[in-house]
């Protein structure tokens, strides 16, 4: 057992041996005790171009306290600093994602219960293939969602962008994957 990487700390131990006759009880390894765990403090919006992090969205200098160290990271860019959405840009993705996670997985489940409402009104004896590619279908949409609805948000403060943001996806999509 020691051979598996996550060998080195089970999630749980067992005093004795598990038998049919003699029942045990599993009790969590002493070391996964929740006075060593931590929580994680705040997380913010980075990346994705836009307005540099030492300067606002007018472009003025922004409030960064000069003796706090830059975070650097080992990314893409070399070790730079990241770059922080602008809170508008942000709530603009969170907006998108939201409508369009919401409206394939709403879709689905609405089309569950119609089926249901169908079988058991017997007006149509629906496979059981019927509902499982819905489901599929809908929910797979629902997670594309997170990604097209972030790809579909103009990431210009300035601009609203269209409804449903072809245009915008297109210019994302390869301004997200050119080399710096």
């Amino acid at each position: 057992m020691k051979i598996l990487i996550c060998a080195g700390h089970p999630p749980t131990h067992i005093p004795r041996s598990l038998s049919p006759w003699k029942p045990t009880r599993i009790q969590p390894h002493p070391a996964l005790r929740r006075e060593t765990w931590k929580v994680v403090a705040k997380a913010e919006a980075k990346g994705f171009g836009g307005a540099p992090a030492a300067a606002n969205i007018q472009g003025q200098k922004s409030s960064k306290r000069a003796d706090a160290a830059p975070r650097k990271t080992a990314g893409r860019n070399g070790g730079e600093d990241d770059e922080k959405i602008p809170k508008v840009v942000f709530e603009r993705m969170i907006g998108r994602i939201l409508f369009y996670v919401g409206a394939p997985m709403a879709a689905g489940i609405a089309l569950l219960q119609v089926f249901n409402v169908v079988k058991e009104q017997r007006l149509w004896e629906v496979p059981k293939w019927v509902p499982f590619l819905t489901t599929f279908v809908t929910f797979g949409a629902s997670a594309l969602g997170i990604a097209y609805g972030t790809l579909s948000a103009s990431w210009d403060p300035e601009e609203e962008g269209s409804v449903l943001g072809f245009e915008e996806a297109q210019k994302n999509w390869v301004e997200m994957w050119e080399e710096e």
